[in-house]
């Protein structure tokens, strides 16, 4: 008598055949359910959020002042840039920040704001704008944060490269929420003109991973990796800055280890500033 237990034929391990059935797994269930889990619910978290915080308040009526975050241009003598994010007005703040880059030459009276405004573009205008402004205005009743800043000799040297790259971006005259390009793609072009700010974008900055140039593969934001994308809807950034981060129809996700922190899309950073 065998040793060996007995199996019938409707053991679904080994069929009366003999030969031992392969696990019909579906291997493409935990691929979803990561992308559900990465992608997804970050965002479903966020949007709850937004609507718990929701009021009724009409955007021409939001905040558009200082944050008293800075202080003003008179009492700062030295040169100075600095970048700055604050969440979308509405709904698009659920899925991203705006962008803008502040400068002040040394000794002048007052601050320039270079960003991309789109219902510019409903005047015929320009979407870039460039002038004199609150640097850390909250946008649209949506507190501002400071993402990186350069001051004396450093700013100087970096304040003409970024206006001439500012009267140089290529779509001035085009605005496009998502993939881009908007007034995210506007700064992390910007930022590339100026490696030494060092300038790493949100993971909300919906628009950055959006090539200007058309190619696949370029510097990060930040200088300091290089990023691979495909159109904006899908693309890879390695980056001391940056981390790690993976783009996926304009939603970022990553983790940045030297802070530690997580990226998650809607949500942004968790970690370390």
């Amino acid at each position: 008598m065998s040793d060996l237990p007995a199996t019938s034929a409707a053991d679904p391990e080994e069929p009366a055949g003999g030969k031992p059935r392969r696990r019909t797994r579906r291997w493409y269930r935990r691929p979803m359910l990561w992308l559900l889990l990465v992608f997804v619910f970050p965002v479903v978290v966020q949007a709850a959020r937004h609507a718990l915080s929701a009021t009724d308040q009409p955007w021409y009526a939001a905040r558009h002042d200082s944050a008293r975050l800075v202080p003003e241009a008179g009492r700062q003598p030295e040169a100075i840039v600095q970048a700055w994010a604050a969440r979308a007005w509405g709904w698009r703040g659920i899925f991203g920040v705006h962008t803008w880059i502040a400068v002040k030459p040394a000794g002048a009276p007052a601050w320039q704001r270079l960003e991309v405004i789109g219902w510019r573009l409903y005047r015929g205008g320009s979407a870039v704008s460039i002038t004199s402004g609150v640097p850390d205005a909250y946008w649209y009743g949506n507190r501002p944060l400071l993402l990186a800043e350069l001051r004396g000799a450093a700013a100087a040297d970096a304040i003409p490269r970024l206006l001439d790259a500012a009267r140089r971006y290529p779509y001035a005259d085009r605005y496009r929420v998502w993939p881009g390009p908007n007034s995210n793609t506007f700064i992390a072009q910007l930022a590339r003109a100026v490696p030494e700010l060092r300038l790493a974008l949100p993971a909300t900055a919906i628009g950055k991973d959006y090539p200007v140039d058309g190619r696949w593969l370029a510097p990060a934001p930040s200088g300091t990796g290089w990023q691979l994308t495909l159109g904006g809807l899908a693309g890879l950034t390695l980056a001391v800055e940056e981390g790690l981060e993976i783009d996926l129809l304009g939603l970022t996700a990553g983790i940045d280890p030297g802070g530690p922190a997580l990226k998650l899309p809607g949500i942004g950073r968790i970690g370390p500033p």
